[in-house]
């Protein structure tokens, strides 16, 4: 069987993609290895209707959704190889079965790239958090850290202020903010801790103290920072993907990519990492898919 699409990535982007193009009565494919980078916080907020439940809640009763369209196929596997074929594209998984289809969506989400202190992957997404937009209200007037050592100290400082006035900057070293940013925190009493950190000692992911290599220790609830990524495969350059300039995949309003018949949906094509906007660029995805392959088919007479 040739599928009019094969979505990689079975989460937010891929399962709403799916669900526009199974309701389009589109033979779809879901490649997933179930390790949405979410997996482990325990609450997403900011998406209504499911305010406060856990990804993996959302996520279950979207795939059961989802999989009451008869034309869309689930695999529990890892896409590892993929190429342009002459009239589509064809994608082997880590099990060693090959499929082919007329469309590929990469929704593949990112990794994020975890600080080598310990502690820090064990509270990541719990308590060590990166969006104030899926967060910021549940530890709302409470001590907020931020970890941050660059030219967005400030403006991520500023923004973080809504939510609480009892702000600390860790540095985690030597001090690199601009002056101008470094007098601002200054003026508005924000302190700027410099000693490097030790070790984030926790309860089950939940921040209890920063132990800095100096010996000194402070007691922390909650620690903002903006963490690097890498993508979850290289199946983007292995189909010859273009990046922007943040190194997202480069996609136009309807989520195609640089290559034709490649769409990117989710994390890995859009800095805004937040559930409702998964969704919505799956759905958008789905959408010009289905709209895409009806101009390639006979048209009406």
């Amino acid at each position: 069987m040739t599928f009019d699409t094969i979505i990689i990535g079975g989460s937010y982007a891929g399962l709403s993609a799916a669900m526009t193009l199974g309701r389009s009565l589109r033979k779809v494919l879901i490649i997933d290895s179930g390790e949405p980078c979410n997996r482990q916080t325990p609450r997403a907020h900011n998406f209504i209707t499911h305010d406060g439940q856990s990804p993996n809640q959302i996520r279950t009763l979207a795939k059961e959704q989802v999989l009451q369209y008869d034309t869309v196929t689930f695999q529990a596997d890892k896409a590892i190889k993929a190429q342009k074929l002459s009239n589509g594209f064809e994608v082997r998984t880590e099990s060693g079965d090959t499929y082919t289809g007329r469309t590929v969506l990469l929704a593949t989400g990112v990794s994020d790239q975890m600080r080598p202190i310990p502690g820090f992957a064990e509270c990541w997404g719990t308590s060590i958090i990166h969006c104030p937009y899926c967060h910021g209200y549940e530890v709302r007037n409470s001590p907020i850290g931020i970890l941050s050592n660059s030219g967005v100290t400030y403006d991520f400082v500023r923004l973080l202020s809504n939510w609480s006035k009892d702000l600390h900057v860790f540095t985690d070293g030597p001090c690199e903010l601009p002056e101008d940013a470094c007098t601002k925190l200054k003026k508005h009493g924000i302190p700027v801790i410099e000693d490097e950190i030790q070790e984030f000692r926790h309860e089950a992911g939940q921040l209890k103290t920063i132990v800095f290599k100096n010996g000194l220790t402070t007691d922390f609830p909650t620690l903002f920072v903006r963490t690097p990524f890498s993508f979850a495969t290289d199946l983007h350059e292995q189909l010859g993907c273009q990046l922007t300039e943040d190194g997202y995949l480069q996609v136009d309003a309807f989520q195609r990519t640089t290559v034709p018949g490649v769409f990117a949906a989710g994390d890995a094509a859009h800095a805004f990492r937040a559930v409702s906007v998964a969704t919505g660029s799956g759905t958008t995805a789905g959408a010009y898919i289905h709209h895409d392959l009806m101009h390639e088919e006979e048209p009406l007479a």
